[in-house]
């Protein structure tokens, strides 16, 4: 198995196809990167950004480049001895626009009789043997139809006509009820839907690939790049939804011939990857997690909870547990309750238990699930522990509790392996699409994949995880910033700095809470946590991302029905940042404050998820600062070609100014990257190595090098070391390293300075002169 040393990540869309990519391969060379890795590439909805809406899984997309398109950029990868990893989308298919989609075509054409009928998840007795497609304003609409060239029209939706169904004279309604779908008032989706989804989005309609020919149909393309040698590794989105995770990890790994995968899995406190997943780690959101809480300070933690509590209006803390209860049934009961009734009537008709009784149990059951589902039998206990949990939260549902529970545990039966695919759904939705944005103490904490409530993490927490990870998951992507990411790494390393220093925080968004009202206390301060993490940004960047934190947060208004009164206050405390001079005034004064320490928080951050165990992946762009919000925000246009100047002036010998400089990333990651690809020999082992003196506590260092365990370690230095700065503005405040020094076991060069140090006790301040970090390397041999 080919295994990259590092990855650089690529949204490949219309604007920036696999021909473009294919341009930019000799720059991703030179930055030192070892393998593409790709966004989704198969064919998808017209005018996707994204490509997880695939309409046809057996092409790439024209749009994105084409199969002419991805020939051309693995032949240029190869040229350039570099690898390909694609991501993948298996749980489902985009259904927006049916004449884009063969598959759904030919089910809502021919019903149950149509060959894809099997590949779709549709419960056709719920229905009277009809789909439900929620595309209507009101089920009055049906008498807006028409028909138009042998098809069904809606204004812009276009339907299928089955045969026999219509003849001249017809009405378009009484054409509507003789085909095999029904076309419903979009709000009837919450409750009345009979296919199954992507979460709660209508137009992704999950399909079947635990079915040996939908899997093979749905992956013959994706074959074919491992027969043709296009592609070198998998990415596999969303495999929760899969009713058979570890069976499809099992036929990938064998079309594919044993190649790289990757899952994108969130793996909660505690939680392993499934032992029979034949894969190679997930894409990196618990590294991330790690790495954030490593340059939050704890010392923040009391005063940042009392400053959200009074942002609350409350005498005590926020429940979180209470909290993603509460919001995981507001799924259950709101935009996911179709799911739950779903399970609800696959229930055997002798349980004794009423539909309603059924629901809530079922609902109950998965609020209190701490994991995004089993695996069973893997997980059996997790599903125990929820079911107890509900029962002694509810003790009026105990009964119906204690009769699902061996039907749920079940992992043959439908309803076993239904319940194992809609948990995922609703922890999805109810935590990291909600409460995410109502638990709003410090942004950093709530990103995917993490839980908001560990605060920070010591040195000595983080080297036990990392050699917990370099044993368990050696070859699991790392990560800092991914499509999916609610604030990017840099914007991250800047709200960071907020832990240091709460009083100032505290002081800044009450000023700015009294010259721009937002009668929302925990949103007002994730508003301004944001533009001050995302500072310079535009207004239309900020006032979107506003609307969407608001209406996810749903506590002030919400997606379905906005309320207009609010989002007009909430707009026009953004766009204050602009026209009101006290509120720029004081915003840019806080930035300014913060921007140093921010800058070596990111720069710290970024070497050490370059350097730490596991494969490190660049999202694209962040090699400069970005300072990027949630989708779409994160997929805006790089420039490149400035990157390219800057990483020639680089290699010509012209060194950034200063650490603040945006350069300065650039430098850090092409050092490391190049590093890891050159001299894998310096990267196989992971080693704390400890800091004496006064502020000890402000470094962490790590050995890369293949020291044996039984052996003296007389100073470090037997492979890569990693030096970085931990909480800035303390250290700042405390006057700097002063008499702290690490042990060199030997003589060092750092790869960002070209400076020399060791053998011996070096101080620290002597290392860091210059930048924040140092990436030291022996010097027994050439390096970069």
């Amino acid at each position: 198995m080919r295994v990259p040393a590092s990855t650089y990540r690529l949204q490949i869309r219309r604007g920036f196809t696999l021909f473009d990519a294919a341009d930019k391969v000799p720059y991703l060379k030179s930055l030192g990167v070892d393998w593409i890795y790709l966004s989704p590439i198969l064919t998808a909805e017209h005018g996707s950004d994204h490509g997880y809406d695939v309409t046809d899984p057996s092409s790439v997309d024209p749009d994105r480049g084409g199969a002419e398109g991805l020939l051309a950029l693995s032949k240029t990868a190869r040229e350039h001895g570099m690898g390909v990893l694609v991501d993948i989308v298996p749980n489902h298919v985009g259904v927006a626009s049916p004449p884009q989609n063969p598959w759904w075509w030919s089910l809502l054409r021919e019903g149950r009789a149509s060959r894809y009928a099997e590949a779709f998840d549709v419960d056709w007795d719920f229905g009277g043997g009809r789909l439900r497609i929620p595309v209507l304003g009101s089920d009055d609409d049906v008498d807006q139809l028409e028909i138009k060239e042998g098809e069904l029209r809606y204004y812009g939706h276009r339907f299928p006509l089955a045969e026999g169904t219509y003849s001249d004279g017809d009405s378009p309604r009484a054409v509507h009820d003789r085909q095999h779908y029904e076309l419903v008032a979009w709000r009837r989706a919450d409750d009345e839907l009979n296919y199954r989804r992507f979460f709660a989005v209508n137009t992704l309609a999950g399909i079947r690939v635990e079915i040996p020919w939908v899997f093979d149909e749905a992956h013959a393309e994706v074959a074919r790049w491992f027969r043709e040698g296009l592609v070198d590794g998998l990415r596999v989105d969303h495999p929760d939804g899969l009713a058979d995770p570890a069976g499809y990890l099992h036929r990938l790994k064998e079309i594919s011939g044993g190649a790289y995968i990757l899952v994108e899995k969130i793996l909660e406190s505690g939680e392993d990857l499934p032992p029979d997943f034949e894969c190679e780690g997930t894409t990196g959101y618990d590294a991330l997690a790690d790495v954030d809480r490593l340059f939050v300070d704890p010392k923040g933690q009391v005063p940042l909870t009392r400053l959200d509590s009074r942002l609350r209006g409350s005498q005590s803390p926020a429940d979180y547990a209470d909290m993603i209860h509460g919001t995981k049934r507001d799924m259950e009961d709101g935009i996911l309750h179709s799911e739950i009734r779903r399970l609800a009537r696959l229930l055997p008709e002798d349980t004794g238990l009423t539909e309603d009784q059924s629901v809530e149990a079922l609902a109950e059951i998965i609020a209190a699930f701490p994991v995004y589902r089993t695996y069973l039998p893997e997980g059996a206990g997790v599903l125990k522990e929820a079911c107890d949990s509900a029962a002694e939260s509810r003790p009026d549902l105990a009964e119906a509790v204690g009769v699902l529970l061996p039907l749920l545990h079940n992992p043959a039966g439908e309803l076993g392996r239904r319940f194992q695919q809609t948990s995922g759904m609703v922890m999805a939705k109810g935590v990291e699409d909600t409460a995410f944005y109502r638990y709003t103490r410090l942004g950093t904490l709530t990103e995917v994949g993490a839980d908001p409530t560990e605060f920070s993490l010591t040195p000595g927490d983080f080297h036990r995880r990392m050699a917990r990870r370099q044993d368990a998951l050696p070859l699991s992507m790392t990560t800092l910033t991914t499509h999916d990411t609610k604030r990017s790494e840099d914007t991250r390393a800047r709200i960071s700095v907020i832990s240091e220093m709460v009083p100032e925080w505290s002081a800044t968004l009450a000023r700015l809470r009294e010259l721009a009202p937002l009668p929302d206390g925990p949103l007002a301060s994730l508003l301004w946590q944001a533009i001050a993490g995302a500072w310079p940004a535009g207004r239309g960047r900020l006032r979107s991302y506003a609307e969407k934190a608001a209406r996810e947060a749903g506590n002030s208004t919400n997606w379905i029905d906005p309320d207009h009164a609010f989002e007009e206050k909430l707009l026009a405390a953004v766009d204050a940042v602009f026209d009101d001079p006290e509120v720029r005034t004081e915003l840019t004064a806080f930035v300014a404050r913060v921007d140093p320490h921010g800058a070596s928080n990111s720069l710290s951050a970024k070497l050490v998820q370059l350097t730490m165990p596991g494969v490190p992946d660049v999202y694209q762009g962040t090699e400069f600062w970005d300072r990027s919000l949630a989708d779409p925000d994160n997929r805006r246009t790089v420039d490149f070609e400035r990157r390219e100047g800057a990483l020639a002036d680089l290699d010509d010998g012209v060194l950034p100014a200063d650490f603040q400089a945006e350069t300065s990333k650039l430098l850090v990651t092409s050092r490391a990257l190049r590093l890891r690809r050159d001299r894998p020999e310096l990267f196989q082992g992971y080693w704390p190595v400890h800091a004496t003196g006064t502020a000890a506590e402000h470094l962490v260092a790590f050995d890369r090098g293949p020291i044996q365990a039984s052996a003296p370690h007389a100073g470090c230095g037997a492979g890569a070391v990693t030096l970085a700065t931990r909480l800035p503005f303390g250290l700042e405040q405390a006057g700097g390293w002063r008499d702290t020094a690490v042990e060199l076991g030997t003589t060092m060069r750092d790869e960002l300075t070209g400076n020399s140090f060791g053998p011996g006790p070096v101080p620290v301040e002597n290392i860091l002169r210059i930048y924040p970090v140092a990436l030291l390397v022996p010097v027994n041999g050439d390096s970069l």
